[in-house]
């Protein structure tokens, strides 16, 4: 259902400023991919696997104190270093699923493909975390400038800005709602309570999901090889 701009309250609600937001929780579940990263084998990684955690942990920490909210006093270099970490990851995380695939597909013993499954569950853990800060990252042009100029041409459509009498007033979506969004996209395969409007996020949508199917059917063809 098109998002309806006649309407006062919906147009009100999307247009008002979001306000500065807090870079905490999405610190803490780049913490956790940093965390799952160091669980993959070197032969999942780029190099040791500490490599790449250290790396963005180079970054995200002075992300974190230095610019705890994103906001329009956010810096371009700021602006740069975050959607920079973000490439990072994700070209992190595709780069162990392609060798995750080789590996499935060239077979193994019963105990390394056990290896390789919870592998597969850290992979797609991180893809999870990484689309949702995607997300997060550019809808509306990110943060900083959804706390100036709110959401007033939305890339992604919430039930709450369809239906704003569901929402308290001056309700805006945080990191959690991108996060839930990203994880609903990757286990159903398709949109679910959310919708992508713009072209972009569309291909993301699409490219979030075809990696998902990939990897679970992947995971579930090696673990019915293992359980016969």
């Amino acid at each position: 259902m098109p998002l309806d701009r006649t309407r006062p309250d919906s147009t009100e609600r999307v247009a008002e400023p979001a306000g500065a937001e807090p870079r905490w929780q999405a610190s803490l579940a780049l913490l956790g991919v940093l965390l799952l990263q160091l669980g993959l084998p070197d032969r999942l990684t780029v190099g040791p696997r500490y490599f790449l955690p250290v790396l963005e942990a180079i970054l995200l920490v002075p992300l974190t104190f230095v610019n705890p909210y994103r906001d329009e006093r956010e810096t371009r270099l700021a602006r740069t270093a975050s959607v920079g970490l973000l490439g990072l990851l994700n070209v992190a995380n595709v780069y162990s699923l392609v060798l995750l695939v080789r590996l499935l597909v060239d077979g193994g013993s019963k105990a390394d493909g056990h290896r390789l499954i919870l592998s597969a569950v850290v992979i797609w853990l991180t893809l999870v975390v990484n689309f949702g800060l995607a997300f997060w990252e550019f809808d509306c042009g990110g943060p900083a400038s959804r706390a100036v100029a709110g959401r007033r041409a939305p890339d992604l459509m919430f039930p709450q800005d369809d239906n704003p009498d569901v929402a308290s007033a001056g309700w805006a979506p945080g990191f959690v709602d991108y996060l839930y969004t990203s994880f609903t996209n990757a286990s159903a395969f398709s949109p679910t309570d959310t919708l992508p409007l713009s072209r972009w996020t569309k291909l993301l949508f699409l490219a979030e999901s075809l990696t998902s199917l990939v990897t679970i059917a992947l995971v579930a063809a090696r673990a019915v090889n293992i359980l016969n």
